[in-house]
């Protein structure tokens, strides 16, 4: 398994013949420049959407459309979608598992907001999740965007998740001090890695404290478009 960071709360993972990409946020994505785009996506098979905030949606339905690729996320925003919106959708819910051609994708549930603008303002679309990927062996769960939650409890004693992708910048979604509680009281990692941090100078600019607060996990800071081999 290989997981790419594209920068924010968007990742790549290479998986089981499979690439996902998670919340692929290109468009005036500050982590990732212009000429990184096409290397991101490249033989993309399933995009992966946790909620509809628009640094984790604005360029989903253009390259579900270009890359001739379903979009995976929570039924009610896929149903639409599929109806409207000219592309493939599997549409899930909280508790729902889904194979992807290998992968196994469980939705979880996580604590945000799932909006969007319209001209008439801020509109529900459907409701924030977040995942455990289970492929070669492993579980992978992402966050998405969240604060923390009691469900973090009976996710981690279902699931036990041996690798995290967890939302850790603060202001939006846990800071590091909270993502560390959560590692400490729900999980046992073997790997975390933060995100949706660094990207503004509003969020979190360094995993230092994570790590220190985490001995016993290795927690990787990624880099954009570097693999972490898993």
């Amino acid at each position: 398994m290989k997981i790419i960071w594209l920068g924010h709360g968007s990742f790549r993972i290479e998986t089981a013949g499979q690439v996902l990409l998670v919340d692929p946020w290109l468009t005036g994505n500050p982590m990732l420049r212009d000429d990184q785009h096409e290397a991101a996506i490249a033989g993309a098979t399933h995009i992966i959407l946790t909620h509809a905030h628009f640094d984790h949606v604005i360029d989903v339905l253009a390259l579900a459309r270009r890359l001739t690729v379903p979009i995976v996320g929570q039924y009610d925003l896929m149903g639409i979608w599929g109806e409207t919106e000219d592309v493939t959708t599997i549409g899930f819910n909280k508790g729902g598992t889904v194979n992807l051609d290998g992968p196994n994708l469980a939705m979880v549930p996580a604590s945000h907001s799932s909006t969007f603008a319209t001209q008439d303002g801020l509109r529900t679309a459907g409701s924030e999740v977040g995942y455990m990927l289970m492929s070669e062996g492993k579980t992978l769960y992402i966050s998405g965007d969240t604060g923390l939650m009691a469900d973090m409890d009976w996710m981690g004693d279902y699931y036990k998740p041996d690798i995290g992708i967890l939302s850790a910048g603060g202001h939006f979604t846990m800071d590091m001090a909270q993502t560390a509680y959560a590692a400490k009281r729900y999980f046992k990692f073997k790997t975390l890695i933060p995100c949706h941090y660094r990207t503004f100078p509003i969020l979190e600019q360094s995993a230092e404290k994570l790590a220190e607060a985490l001995p016993d996990v290795t927690v990787i800071e990624p880099q954009v478009l570097e693999a972490i081999t898993l």
